[in-house]
Formats: structure tokens, sequence, C-alpha cells
């Protein structure tokens, strides 16, 4: 048994290690679902194998009543229902933490450790005393230690049985079975245990206004509220779940009524190349269109997204990162895409990139990407990862205006067309880089050539040196367009420092949160997200105004610093990386302990001192 420990009321970690496939998902979700329910502030991390059942996986959640976003780096309970695993789950306990096991059989080395409190529940001999069948048994124990949870927790059981009777709805019999389990789990560790922990929940009022939302669902519904109508993609993960969330609106939103008839098409392509090239064919005829992938996907697309740069057909892509080189590990997240996608083919090519940093900013995003993808006709590339796309965030209610209208941008009709003289599909009349379109079929007069090998101004096809570079330089121009259009950094300067810190995506919670470290031990940092690619103008007066810069990301070769040095004015001396590609989300301890130690470093202790130890 562990010393005791103090109360630590809406701020501590769980983290629950069970087997892939075993139903687990259910037990973690109706966990933060209901602690959200209660007004507090929460968050859920999922780390899971890329097989489909049979390995260790994880599931954290942060009960947090600051507001945090990002994980802690710590763990204060740990419920190990994976005997494979009991070891290193162990260790991640924090000293004065608990670990809640499954005490049918006997464990003795996890009593081990003296400065943890172990709680055994014999939830396997609980459960088969009380329900048939293998399987449904061990479904059952998983649903059982929600029940132990919300006893140690001092959860509101009949919120669980609320949440229950939504998430079942249509089968009546199954929530009266996960209930019975949970109270077995609740009554059981009521009776043999003091309850509850010091470290619980009370209920607040925190999260009026806010929804539990994942990245992928978020993007899915910004594409539906955009107007995309078209859809091709290669299954890969974790992309896949933004597809599926697509369909799954598009089903609901996107047929007719009356006569059942699809205002949509959705296709799995043979394979990423195909997907890519069926949505700039669409886009190319006048539809909304998109693909979601990730980097191995994005690799594979390289030819046609340089054809659609070149040609200038508009094409928007999701690429949910993940951890590389090659297959990498499936499962785990990085931004380790962000060279390639910004020079995604060869030649002299780039790409708009955006880089959202929360599902509601997935949601909101997805939208300017299909006005910019319009508007610039050149293929916008929006950057989450898997911490973002598949993990359940706190995010404030999605609000949408009605009044929106997409921005088709320079796109002639047919009255306008025959106002022309002569139509060139590719001559800058307004000074800013981008040509004027025309959709097929609209009128003889308006036909060209959509060809990916030299061309000219005029739409005709050319080797001829002068015609080709007027081409090139215009679209040169186009992107110091594009910087204007593209979303603004988030900076906050109110700290008045010399320091910064500069980030991108999904670092953007841990930065944060680190910030609020920094301050209350005397380090006032400024800090700027970055959220687009080009840069624009704000991002260069943040990089000039500080004499050491602290560049946050999540890969090992420090891409986003690299962009940075090669697309803006930075002196280089200034940038300091701070690199974590563990696979695991980013925590604030990294960051603060990255900037103390260039800030305050521990002094190098000289040879005599040394010497005398």
């Amino acid at each position: 048994m562990s010393p005791a420990t103090s109360a630590r009321i809406n701020d501590f970690v769980i983290k629950i290690a069970t087997v892939n496939g075993t139903g687990s998902a259910s037990a973690n979700s109706l966990l933060m679902k209901s602690i959200f329910r209660s007004g507090i502030p929460v968050m859920g991390k999922n780390y899971f194998p890329s097989n489909i059942q049979g390995l260790p996986t994880w599931y954290e959640i942060r009960v947090t009543k600051d507001g945090h976003v990002a994980r802690s780096g710590r763990v204060d309970i740990m419920v190990a229902m994976n005997a494979e695993t009991y070891a290193r789950d162990v260790k991640e306990i924090a000293p004065g933490g608990y670990l809640v096991y499954d005490s049918t059989w006997p464990r003795p080395a996890l009593l081990k450790r003296e400065d943890i409190t172990v709680i055994g529940v014999p939830l396997a001999r609980l459960c088969n005393e009380n329900f048939n069948g293998v399987r449904t048994r061990i479904l059952m124990k998983n649903i059982c230690y929600a029940g132990v949870l919300a006893a140690l927790l001092d959860l509101d059981v009949e919120r669980i049985r609320e949440l229950l009777a939504e998430t079942y709805a249509k089968k009546p019999q199954l929530v009266e079975s996960n209930m019975k389990a949970i109270q077995l789990g609740y009554d059981y560790t009521r009776q043999n245990f003091t309850c509850p922990l010091p470290m619980h929940v009370q209920k607040m009022d925190a999260t009026a206004g806010y929804i539990m939302i994942d990245g992928n669902t978020a993007a899915a519904l910004g594409c539906i509220y955009a107007g995309a109508t078209v859809a091709a993609w290669y299954p890969i993960t974790p992309s896949t779940s933004l597809m599926d969330a697509y369909k799954v609106f598009c089903d609901r939103l996107r047929v007719d009524p009356e006569t059942g008839a699809r205002n949509f098409a959705f296709i799995q392509a043979e394979d990423e190349l195909a997907a890519i090239g069926m949505v700039i064919g669409a886009a190319w005829n006048g539809t909304r269109a998109f693909t979601a992938t990730s980097g191995p996907g994005i690799s594979l697309m390289n030819e046609f997204l340089g054809l659609a740069y070149y040609a200038e057909v508009p094409a928007v892509v999701f690429d949910i990162q993940r951890v590389g080189p090659s297959t990498g590990m499936p499962t785990r997240t990085q931004q380790c895409d962000l060279m390639e996608c910004a020079y995604a083919s060869h030649g002299d090519t780039r790409h708009v990139c955006l880089y959202p940093a929360n599902p509601e900013e997935c949601f909101y995003m997805a939208a300017q990407a299909f006005d910019l993808t319009e508007r610039l006709q050149t293929p916008v590339l929006v950057l989450s990862d898997i911490d973002i796309g598949m993990n359940d965030w706190m995010c404030r209610d999605l609000k949408w205006d009605d009044s929106y209208r997409p921005d088709r941008g320079k796109m002639l009709a047919k009255e306008e067309v025959l106002k022309l003289e002569k139509f060139y599909r590719y001559q800058d009349k307004d000074g800013d880089g981008i040509g004027y379109r025309t959709l097929p079929g609209v009128h003889p007069k308006a036909a060209y050539f959509t060809r990916g090998s030299g061309h000219s101004q005029y739409g005709a096809y050319t080797e001829d040196s002068v015609e080709y570079q007027i081409v090139l330089d215009r679209l040169l121009k186009k992107w110091d367009t594009a910087k204007k259009l593209v979303p603004r950094a988030v900076i906050d300067a109110t700290a008045a420092s010399d320091i910064g810190i500069v980030s991108i995506g999904s670092c953007d919670g841990a930065v944060r949160e680190a910030m609020d470290v920094l301050k209350a031990q005397g380090v006032g940092v400024d800090y700027m997200r970055v959220r687009a690619f080009p840069f624009s103008e704000d991002v260069e007066r943040f990089l000039s105004a500080h004499k050491v810069l602290f560049v946050v990301e999540q890969n090992r070769d420090a891409q986003f610093k690299s962009l940075l040095t090669l697309e803006t004015a930075v002196e280089k001396s200034k940038l300091r990386s701070l690199l974590s590609y563990s696979g695991l989300p980013i925590s604030s301890t990294f960051i603060v302990e990255g900037v103390l130690a260039e800030v305050r470093p521990t002094p190098k202790l000289q040879p005599k001192d040394a010497a005398h130890g």
C-alpha cells in the first residue's frame, strides 16, 4: 500500500490496458462521456495496435479541470486488464498512484511497488458467476471495470445508465446486461474498498457549449457543409474513418427524400493513384471533390498532384499523418509529411497546406480548403494526424453560417464567355497570377486543352522557353496571392518576451499548457501557431521580432523548421528544435524541459568540483 495520497479533484489521469478486440472501447467511451456530462473537462487518447485483435491496446482518460487537451505524460490510475503488459503497466504509475487489476488470479508480483496502492477486484469470477458464454463473459468483464472506476471516482451510476440507454436505444436487452456488469463492479468495490479515492471527480459546469468529437468526423462534416459531392479514396489507416463518416452523413443529407436519388458519388478506388485521379477529374468537371489518405498514399499521389498544380485544377486532399517511414507504425501519430506535402511531385511544385490543431479546426478548415482550391485553382492539402483524427476531443460546439456560399473563384458562365473576344485559359488578366477557367460544355468558345505538358498562357502546347517561363512565373505570382488568402497564424505575444515558441497542428495543446507552467516558473514566452503554407507576412514578423525561437514539432528531422528556413528570411541560428517522434502525442513536460534547458541551463561541474563528487 502507498502512503496517503493528497486529494486531487478533477485533475488526474486514468490509463486502461486491455486486449484489442475485447470490447473495451465501449467501457472506455462510457467512462469518458459520463465524466464529460458531469460538466468536467476531459480528453481521451487511444493507443491501439494495427492488427484487428489480440494485441495490447491502451486508452488514456485525462480528467482536467483546467481544460488541457494534451497528453499529460503521467498515469495516476492504471487499470491493468492485460496480463501480458502487467510489468510495463505497473512501471508507468506515478508514485502515490493506484493499480486496479483482476484479482481472480493472484499476482504477487504486482504488490512489489510500495509507493502505489493495489486494488484487486475479481472481475472474471464476478462475470463467470453471473453471465453465460465465453464471449459474453469476456465482454462483460471489460464493462465491469467501468463499474469499479465509477465507485472509486464517485461517478454517477445513473448517468452511466442514461448513456447506455442512448447507445443501445434499439437493443434494450443490452442496456440491462451491461448495467448488470457495471453494478457488479460498483457494488463489490464499494463493499471492499474505501470509496471514493482521494483523486476523484466532482461535478462542474465547465462543458456547456462543448461537444466530444474526433477530427475525422469533424472534417467529414465540414466537407458536407462545404458542398462536396464526390469522394474517392483507397482505405488506409488512419484516414478511413473520415470517409466512413462522410458516407454516413451523405446517406442522411444527400439523398432526395422524394425520389431516393443519391446526390453524391462515393467511390472506393483500386489504389491511391486512381483515387486522386478521380478527384481531379471530378473537380475539373466542376464538382467539389476530395480524397483522404495518409503518408504512403501521398507518396503514390505525387504525379497527379503535380498535374493538378501545373494544369491548375482544384483538388482537396486530407492527409491524416501517421508514423513513417515506409509502413512505419500505422496507428501511432507524427507530423512527418510536412515536406512531402509542401513539395509533392517533381519539378518546381508548391502546394497550399492547412494545419488544423483540433477537430474544431478540421471542420472549419474543410470549408476553407474547398474555397481556396477553387479560388487558387490548385490542390489544397489539409494535414491532420492520428491524434486529432481518431482521438476524442472536447471542442466548442460547431457553428455554421447559413449565409455561406461556396467561393468558386474565377469561373466563367456562358454569358460571360460570350462577351469575350477570345478565351485564354492561362492568361493573367488581373495581376494576381490566377487565370479564368470554364467548365466542360459551357460553350465551344470556352474550350481549351488541359495539359500537364508544356503549355503557353493561351492554352496551347509549347516547348518554347519564353512561353514556358511566362506560365511558370505566373504560378509563382499565384503563390504570392495565396499568402494573402490562407488562414493567418494564431499569435499570443502577451508575454512581450524575446523568447518565442513556434509550432503547428496538434502540438498546440501541449504548447499552451507548457506556457502556463513556464509562466508559473517566471519564464514568459510568446507563441505563434502557424496554420497554413505558404507562410503569410505575420509569420515573418513574429520570427524577426524574437531573439530565440523554439520550434516544436512531432518528427525526427525538423521538417517544420526546414520549411521555415527555406520559405522565410529567419536567421537559422535563432531556431532551436524541440522534436517529439515517439509515436505518442506530445506532452507539455517535454516542451517545458526543452525550454528550461536553454533558458536556465544546469551549470556544468568544473573538473575540481567533479573530483569532490
